[in-house]
């Protein structure tokens, strides 16, 4: 069996070297195959020739868009790519500890779950930016309401999946619409999301990240569209 680990990176220089050496290390489960592709989205930095280090790297396959797509087109390419029978998207930097991929990956191969997110508000500390934590409660009461479920984190960069469960979903969104979409297209098609807890390290603006009020807003009339959409499936 193979795991696929998409990683799409857009000016990371700072991180992308030593998250990449940490997901190479990572202990996997027994009979568990790696292939690692990184997706570089048009970075202006030197993430581009960092990544020219690993380019023989027999895990590690490369892809670049020559512009700056937003990481919803990043994740497209890294599945239209992958191999694996399961897939993680790991975040280029790193709020995201690799060493956390058996403990999300433990619900699929031994309870052969769908879909597995690590959830940082399950855990009683919690790090995150007092305004990037009312948003995400906001957005996560939005979800809720409008699909009758009660996810607690579906902003986290840790999603792991069966490459079944992902057969039809279409993926349309930009920026940094994947998390928001791909959750909404999950729950349309009544397939289960089992969370975890997980560790989490936020990082600020001034550190690199890059999701703006503009594109948090988005999340809301991509729920409301996905919504909408299964609201008229339904109907036919």
């Amino acid at each position: 069996m193979k795991l696929s680990i998409i990683i799409p990176a857009y000016n990371e220089e700072a991180t992308i070297v030593t998250l990449l050496d940490k997901v190479i290390a990572v202990a996997l489960p027994d009979g568990l195959e790696r292939e690692i592709i990184v997706v570089n989205d048009g970075s202006r930095d030197q993430t581009a020739e960092l990544l020219q280090d690993y380019d023989r790297h027999p895990l590690v396959r490369r892809f670049d868009h020559a512009i700056n797509l937003g990481k919803t087109e990043a994740v497209r390419t890294g599945l239209k790519q992958a191999l694996g029978d399961i897939i993680i998207i790991q975040d280029a930097d790193l709020e995201y500890d690799p060493c956390q991929y058996p403990l999300l990956l433990e619900p699929i191969l031994k309870h052969n779950k769908p879909v597995v997110y690590g959830s940082r508000f399950m855990r009683k500390e919690n790090k995150m930016h007092p305004v990037n934590f009312i948003a995400n409660k906001m957005s996560l009461l939005t979800i809720n309401l409008l699909f009758n479920t009660r996810i607690s984190d579906f902003h986290t960069g840790f999603k792991v999946f069966k490459k079944s469960a992902l057969s039809g979903l279409k993926l349309t969104s930009k920026n940094f619409s994947f998390d928001t979409e791909i959750t909404a297209r999950l729950l349309t098609k009544k397939i289960e999301i089992y969370e975890i807890p997980i560790d989490y390290v936020p990082r600020t603006h001034a550190q690199g990240k890059k999701i703006t009020w503009g594109q948090a807003i988005e999340t809301y009339f991509i729920l409301i569209q996905c919504r909408l959409d299964q609201l008229a499936e339904q109907k036919k």
